[in-house]
């Protein structure tokens, strides 16, 4: 009942106002926050195929453990998902309360943001809006990663977006991303004060500034790393070898070699 009664009236039955709302501010900005550096991460993983295919499979290699496991294991990697899929999910319920939860509201909220003309109001709508629509495009790709872990690499990952017809969801999925990745850790920064110095709104100007970098940034970084995915669906297809698990350099060499024939026997 007082449960009830905090829900309706924001305040304890002993009258006091109700901490509740503030509790669930601080989890939704630390999930934020980790989610958003997480992605950051990723994306400098990920993009390690611009280096080449081999660099590519070692660091997928090593994300599955191949410092303790032999040949490594896939099952951390759906681990991983897994516990990044659950703060997803909590993340996005928690946003969710911030959301107008009719038209009348999303009228009154537009029209005062027409209003003010504030800068960082009309970005909330944009990490709003990216919000929204990464709730099911980002549901979608933890899915398949999380139950397809064994299936990352140069080429299981290139035929996936192309072979798959996955690339149209990753371009959507990355403005998404980025745009409300990068606006969400800049409004962290304004609303819990961080890096406030002794002239707040000079530090703000500077923290957007560095914002929309990054956002540049991170935007080049990741449609680069897509179309070299691309680049390599497309002649796996082409050469009939989609499907094909990728085999580094190193071990085609050693390969070659061990069945090299020596003074004519083999």
């Amino acid at each position: 009942m007082s449960d009830l009664i905090e829900g309706y009236l924001g305040k304890t039955v002993e009258g006091r106002k109700s901490r509740l709302p503030a509790k669930l501010d601080f989890i939704q900005s630390f999930t934020g926050g980790f989610l958003g550096l997480f992605m950051w991460a990723h994306m400098l993983l990920v993009s390690s195929i611009l280096i080449s295919n081999d660099f590519m499979y070692k660091i997928t290699k090593l994300l599955e453990g191949s410092f303790i496991f032999e040949g490594g294991n896939p099952l951390l990697v759906s681990i991983v998902g897994i516990v990044v899929f659950v703060i997803f999910i909590v993340h996005a319920a928690l946003g969710m309360r911030k959301l107008p939860s009719n038209f009348k509201q999303y009228q009154v909220i537009k029209a005062h943001s027409k209003s003010m003309n504030h800068d960082d109001t009309k970005l909330w709508f944009i990490q709003a809006f990216t919000g929204f629509a990464m709730f099911f495009m980002g549901s979608v790709h933890l899915y398949i990663i999380t139950t397809h872990s064994a299936d990352i690499g140069p080429y299981e990952s290139s035929d996936r977006v192309w072979s798959e017809y996955m690339w149209p969801l990753y371009i959507l999925l990355l403005l998404a991303v980025e745009f409300h990745g990068t606006i969400g850790l800049y409004r962290l920064c304004v609303k819990w004060g961080w890096f406030d110095g002794e002239n707040p709104k000079a530090t703000r100007k500077t923290l957007k500034k560095i914002k929309w970098l990054l956002t540049v940034f991170f935007l080049v970084l990741g449609f680069a790393s897509l179309a070299a995915y691309m680049k390599i669906g497309m002649e796996n297809a082409k050469n009939g070898t989609v499907g094909q698990k990728y085999t580094p350099t190193a071990s085609v060499i050693e390969y070659k070699i061990t069945n090299k024939s020596v003074g004519g026997i083999a």
